[in-house]
């Protein structure tokens, strides 16, 4: 999201000097490196949001970026399976969603056709979407960040973040590579843009908590269980989207996520722990709020967490073939999650503006899809705001 709005402010503005901080030693290393590579189509967002109208943007875009750049990308279409009468109403509800947002080609589909697209799929109902896709965003990141370098911006990677102070009419942003002057900052941090906000004094209305999904694979001869994406319906609840069936442009099949707290911000493993960090999380009242609500939930989650077996039943709602055998351990994602003082979930993207800065506080899942979208809307706000 950085890259993309770094790459789109140069058009926008070509007579800048833009500067892109990145923590670690390379870029895309964190968020955009661990998810899914789904290019999602707009189904599950409430019309209206920033989440639909960005993401569909962001889908057309994204899919030309890939083209023009040789950039893997399949349009292997998707299915939203429900396995019971009561899920019934939420795929209506969801097919009022991509209807009103604009999904190409989304359809409800019945059990027969279903089996004809997934035959290995188990359920009353579907949505099928054709035109959702998937591709690698770590190299679509990679090839952002040659863009923007080659016309001019410089990319300082091993660039911690360290604090910014006002400087005559600018800032001065300190990072653990050195200390350089701006005229305006985009914090697009991830998993620490709270943090962020809050090293330049601001009180965010939010607070990032980390929830780390966890994927297994299929083992390459049962590969043929999925052909495409398998989902199921969500629980309205959470802007989670359930464990689900995604094939990747590699040629793997992942199965997963489940979604359970990290005990680190960068918690990619259930055993990195930072003790600070989760004494943060712990101590924000809005994080105590929502494990009040829904502990029997979170439970439900670690206990699937430490149980291949139990993880696979969840699976097996949606592929009843599906064995413990037909598993191996895979990768996992943590996602920054920002939870309202209330307890509740923030669903949309947030984004806050304060004097020479703007930041992204809330930017899950379809941000990926949608960063080119969102790079140009915060590209537009930045050029006026230095115009």
């Amino acid at each position: 999201m950085g890259l993309a709005t770094a790459d789109a402010l140069q058009g926008r503005r070509p007579d800048l000097d833009i500067v892109v901080l990145e923590k670690e030693h390379a870029v895309g290393t964190h968020q955009t490196g661990h998810n899914s590579g789904v290019v999602h189509s707009g189904i599950y967002y409430r019309p209206g949001s920033l989440k639909a109208a960005l993401c569909r943007q962001g889908a057309e875009r994204i899919e030309r970026f890939c083209e023009e750049r040789g950039l893997p990308l399949e349009r292997c279409g998707k299915v939203i399976v429900a396995t019971e009468e009561a899920e019934l109403p939420a795929l209506e509800r969801l097919l009022g969603y991509g209807t009103a947002n604009g999904v190409p080609g989304l359809r409800r589909i019945d059990r027969d056709e279903l089996r004809e697209l997934e035959p290995h799929a188990a359920g009353i109902a579907a949505l099928h979407s054709p035109s959702t896709g998937i591709t690698d965003f770590g190299a679509v990141t990679r090839a952002l960040a040659s863009d923007v370098a080659e016309r001019g911006a410089e990319i300082v990677t091993a660039a911690r973040f360290l604090g910014a102070t006002r400087d005559g009419g600018g800032m001065r942003v300190g990072t653990s590579a050195g200390d350089l002057h701006a005229g305006f900052l985009v914090n697009c941090a991830g998993l620490h843009a709270d943090e962020v906000a809050r090293r330049m004094g601001l009180r965010p209305p939010v607070r990032i908590v980390p929830f780390r999904g966890e994927y297994y694979l299929l083992r390459p001869d049962r590969r043929d269980l999925v052909r495409g994406l398998v989902y199921p319906v969500p629980d309205p609840r959470f802007p989670f989207l359930g464990v689900h069936f995604t094939r990747t442009v590699h040629g793997e099949v992942e199965a997963g996520p489940n979604a359970v707290l990290a005990f680190s911000r960068e918690g990619y493993s259930r055993w990195r722990v930072r003790p600070r960090e989760l004494a943060g999380t712990f101590a924000y009242a809005g994080f105590r709020r929502l494990a009040s609500r829904y502990w029997r939930t979170g439970l439900a989650e670690y206990r699937r967490s430490f149980s291949t077996r139990r993880f696979v039943a969840s699976l097996g709602r949606l592929i009843p073939e599906i064995r413990v055998d037909d598993v191996v351990p895979g990768g996992s994602g943590v996602r920054a999650q920002a939870v309202a003082p209330d307890g509740s979930l923030v669903d949309d993207f947030r984004v806050a503006r304060s004097g020479q800065s703007i930041h992204v506080l809330n930017a899950p899942s379809p941000a990926a899809t949608a960063s080119l979208a969102i790079g140009a809307h915060l590209a537009k706000v930045v050029a006026e705001a230095l115009s």
